[in-house]
């Protein structure tokens, strides 16, 4: 009885938390990917799961889209948390930024569909607004206090920046030359140091 009522039970929690995981992770790399075979299909394989539980999880493409397009975004903010205490903010602000550009990789390999939920949908629109410029936003206050970057820039315009880079082209290679292209501007936002360089 208590098998019965407690174990199988969790056990089958458990597994379908594993599942959903492995879901999410295998539709970030599919949909990252893009093209043709960024189908629901490739995700469940990939997952090692069956198309029946995938639906079980995400009736619909967009709540699939919707899930990982959260996922990413709530990465960030923990991201965002745990470098506060890096010792160099600087550093703290680049790897987030180059984490950015690898969301917003995800993000342009599923555009097609994600224009009717991100795009499409004013909540979701302003759940990422808002907690990436929360995000960032305590990292650049945290440089700015340091004296380490000038204190003319926020949250918002770095966002602006960074979504401007990484749209500007689709071409190969798009992502190490917008990452290259982040660390300029973070050079630029970079205060002269008497002993220490960005």
């Amino acid at each position: 009885m208590e098998e019965r009522s407690g174990r199988p039970v969790k056990a089958l929690r458990a597994d379908a938390a594993r599942n959903r995981e492995r879901l999410l992770g295998a539709a970030k790399s599919v949909f990252s990917a893009g093209g043709p075979e960024a189908s629901l299909e490739a995700v469940a394989r990939r997952a090692g799961v069956g198309i029946g539980t995938l639906y079980r999880h995400f009736p619909t493409r967009q709540a699939l889209f919707e899930a990982v397009y959260r996922r990413e975004v709530q990465h960030l903010v923990d991201l965002a948390e745990e470098l506060k205490g890096e010792a160099d903010p600087i550093e703290a602000l680049r790897r987030w930024m180059h984490s950015s550009v690898e969301f917003v990789a995800t993000k342009k390999g599923m555009v097609a569909s994600l224009a009717l939920v991100a795009y499409g949908c004013s909540e979701l629109s302003a759940f990422t607004f808002e907690n990436l410029t929360r995000a960032v936003g305590q990292l650049l206050d945290r440089a700015v206090t340091a004296g380490r970057i000038r204190d003319d820039v926020d949250a918002a315009d770095l966002l602006r920046a960074l979504i401007g880079v990484c749209y500007m082209h689709d071409q190969p290679g798009w992502q190490e030359s917008a990452v290259r292209l982040m660390d300029v501007f973070a050079d630029g936002l970079c205060l002269p140091q008497r002993e220490t360089v960005c």
